[in-house]
């Protein structure tokens, strides 16, 4: 009995010992971190810029697979789908907790279907006017829009895009009414506002800093809870008094739901290493994005809280997909 005990122990210890070595050695091959939008965009820049030193953080290539189509929803979709080992990560966005409420149909849920791993970067949209306007701040813009009653109308990026999320979060958090003018991507926002076609625009700050440098426009607020470094003299929509309007786009690593702890743990160290590198922030900064680097637990809170944020926003302004 005694020695059949002692076997039965052995084994069981055997068996620990061998699984230990499965997490130890994590990553064993490459790891792919699907995009799930098009290259070049915003996610594209972010998880190229991290893609070289992260491989040398966790010892092993790192594979962009880019997966676009339905705002973000099919690649996560299939990302989410996929076997909860750590070998296959997601680099969701805003997007990611703004789809559910804004498509009929997505292939995610986004708080069932993933384990955060790590906030990587956040960035503003800035609200920018034209200097024939007349308005200076954002107070300024509220009174000005309010003996216009209907009258202004502001351009963003696209439909459902964060710029215009935010837009009208300030719009509900202000009383002011403005009509939304979407346009295929940034640069021709921005042109509508130089073009004189709309009052205000609502956009990133890469595309609107060279205006801005040159006197062409006048950044009323950045949407963060920061001053952003290359525009100090532009305040923060919490210094501008509508705290409660207070949004930015972020980007993070996650995993299919499952996925180990061990596993998550491994990621998010190496994830905030990197984030953490000087050249890898300045890199960042100079693309347009505030580097962050925050963890499973800040990540996560951030998701729950945001999925019911925006979905108040999309169904008082009845926003749909276009």
């Amino acid at each position: 009995m005694k020695q059949a005990n002692s076997l039965r122990f052995l084994l069981i210890a055997g068996t620990a010992l061998l699984a230990l070595p499965v997490l130890a050695a994590f990553p064993e091959r490459p790891v792919t971190i699907v995009v799930p939008f098009a290259p070049g965009g915003a996610n594209d820049v972010v998880v190229r810029a991290i893609q070289g030193p992260l491989a040398e953080a966790l010892g092993q290539p790192i594979v962009v697979e880019n997966r676009g189509g339905a705002g973000g929803s099919l690649g996560t979709g299939y990302a989410a789908r996929q076997k909860p080992d750590g070998y296959t990560v997601l680099m969701a966005a805003t997007g990611y907790a703004v789809n559910p409420s804004l498509y009929d149909k997505v292939y995610y849920d986004p708080i069932k279907d993933f384990d955060p791993v790590a906030e990587v970067t956040t960035f503003p949209v800035i609200y920018a006017v034209r200097p024939d306007i007349g308005v200076k701040s954002i107070q300024e813009l509220v009174a000005y829009a309010k003996t216009r009653k209907g009258g202004l109308n502001y351009s963003t990026p696209g439909a459902g895009t964060l710029p215009h999320l935010a837009a009208e979060l300030l719009k509900l958090n202000t009383g002011i009414e403005m009509v939304h003018i979407p346009f295929a991507g940034a640069a021709p926002a921005a042109q509508a506002l130089l073009g004189h076609t709309v009052d205000v625009a609502s956009i990133s700050i890469s595309v609107a800093k060279p205006q801005i440098d040159a006197g062409s426009f006048i950044g009323l607020a950045v949407s963060g809870g920061e001053r952003w470094p290359e525009l100090p003299n532009v305040p923060t929509i919490v210094e501008a008094g509508v705290p409660a309007a207070l949004a930015d786009t972020w980007q993070g690593l996650m995993v299919p739901a499952g996925t180990p702890k061990e596993i998550i743990d491994r990621i998010a160290k190496a994830t905030i290493e990197v984030v953490r590198r000087r050249d890898v922030r300045e890199r960042l900064l100079n693309a347009g994005f505030h580097a962050t680097g925050r963890g499973p637990d800040d990540f996560r809170k951030r998701i729950v809280e945001e999925v019911p944020k925006w979905k108040n926003v999309i169904q008082k302004a009845r926003i749909t997909a276009q």
